[in-house]
């Protein structure tokens, strides 16, 4: 079988100002947050609120509408913590009549037009946006808190009231340790992450220096130390489904998808910060299954499973095209690649037609294009944008794998990056192309 394979391929939430004045905050960067101004006074704690609610939609990273009703708040003491967001004054809350301006809230750049805050009480309005953070790191160092680094989340978790991340580690796709895998296979199994500077000669990392990269196979470039053969480098060990895993494509009615071959991933725990409404992060899936096996048992799969799992969802996989197919070689939004005729013919793959619009030229260099040994093109997205909701001030796991389906030969290899936080009323889960 691997020698004819390898031959046959020559909850949308709103976090309201609870106990403000009637204000809203700026937006701009990665979404808008919702912050207002209380009145003056001290003295005994009263607070009523009324009317407070949203509308969310479109995909829009910090899309939607918020609309705040009648809400009316009289400030405590120093010690008092009226908008009930965990920080008193005496602990930094800077406007304790608002739950979106504290010490554990992101600071949300000021709308054209709009009344500036200091969502972060750090004394400082739309201070410049952090540098980037993944300097330095080294293709294949080990430490899994790097992978969190490399997709540009920085910060670090001091405690339950501050926001950052709290752990990584490395695991299979179905979330469980590699603990149970011979030395030989961990060593495969470790080859499939790596932070790269770039794939191949035209994709670059969308911020910063460094992008995490999660494989079925080598997370390297052909020029990298430690490439294998995209085509046929099997690592020899399988994992469970992820969670609502298999799940297969409505475009591939019939088709039956594989047990997980060779599965290489990370779980990161977070502390979201209180203002947030969401988060997006950007990633570009390749894989060598494109044209032979669309449609097929071969059917690899990049996952983002979400804990706890999204309003109005039966998992937690926040990754698939609009048509409901996930990503995987069968995704409606595989517009990197080409054949005979195209352009201006589109590509046959599986019997779905297939429109290349973006062309081959990001395969090139990267073991996926036609300069691979078989001088043939196979496929890749381009850069996408998932987005999703969280509630602000909790602690969420964000799991990113990438595995191969039925066996182990023909990989596939994900880039992941630009994380950034959303603060806007309205965050759907969803993922598009990244806007020009």
């Amino acid at each position: 079988m691997l020698v004819t394979r390898r031959l046959s391929v020559a909850y949308s939430l709103l976090l309201c100002a609870a106990c403000s004045a009637a204000g809203n905050g700026g937006s701009g960067g990665a979404g808008e947050g919702a912050s207002s101004q209380g009145g003056s006074g001290g003295g005994t704690t009263t607070a009523v609120t009324t009317g407070a609610g949203a509308q969310g939609g479109g995909f829009n990273v910090g899309g939607g509408t918020g609309q705040g009703g009648g809400i009316t708040c009289t400030p405590g003491g120093p010690d008092d913590d009226v908008d009930q967001d965990g920080f008193t004054p005496n602990q930094g809350d800077c406007e304790d009549c608002d739950p979106n301006r504290n010490p554990n809230a992101i600071e949300v750049p000021t709308e054209m037009g709009q009344p500036p805050f200091d969502e972060d009480c750090d004394d400082e309005i739309d201070e410049p946006e952090d540098p980037p953070c993944d300097t330095g790191i080294a293709i294949d160092d080990m430490d899994p808190l790097l992978s969190a680094t490399a997709i540009d989340l920085c910060k670090v978790s001091s405690g339950p009231d501050d926001w950052g991340v709290v752990s990584a580690k490395w695991v299979l796709a179905d979330g469980t340790d590699p603990v149970g895998l011979t030395p030989s296979q961990l060593q495969g199994f470790h080859l499939g992450h790596g932070f790269l500077p770039a794939f191949g000669a035209n994709v670059d990392v969308r911020r910063g220096e460094r992008m995490l990269v999660v494989s079925s196979g080598a997370a390297r470039q052909p020029s990298d130390p430690g490439y294998q053969s995209t085509g046929n480098f099997d690592k020899g060990y399988t994992s469970g489904h992820p969670q609502g895993f298999p799940k297969e494509s409505p475009a591939c009615p019939g088709s039956i998808t594989g047990t997980p071959h060779d599965s290489t991933g990370v779980e990161i725990t977070v502390r979201t910060p209180s203002n947030a409404t969401g988060f997006s992060f950007d990633f570009d899936f390749f894989t060598y299954e494109w044209p032979g096996f669309v449609c097929s048992t071969y059917n690899d799969f990049f996952v983002a499973i979400l804990d706890p799992i999204p309003m109005n969802q039966t998992d937690g996989n926040i990754s698939f095209d609009s048509a409901g197919n996930p990503v995987s070689v069968n995704n409606a939004l595989l517009e990197v690649c080409g054949c005979p005729g195209n352009p201006p013919n589109p590509c046959m793959a599986g019997g779905k037609i297939f429109n290349c619009s973006l062309g081959n030229i990001e395969l090139i260099q990267t073991g996926f294009g036609f300069d691979t040994e078989f001088g043939q093109d196979h496929g890749s997205t381009s850069w996408l944008r998932t987005q999703a909701p969280v509630e602000g001030g909790t602690e969420m796991k964000l799991r990113l794998a990438t595995y191969d389906s039925g066996d182990g030969v023909l990989n596939s290899t994900t880039l992941v990056d630009n994380f950034k936080w959303i603060a806007k009323p309205g965050v759907m889960v969803g993922t598009n192309p990244v806007p020009e």
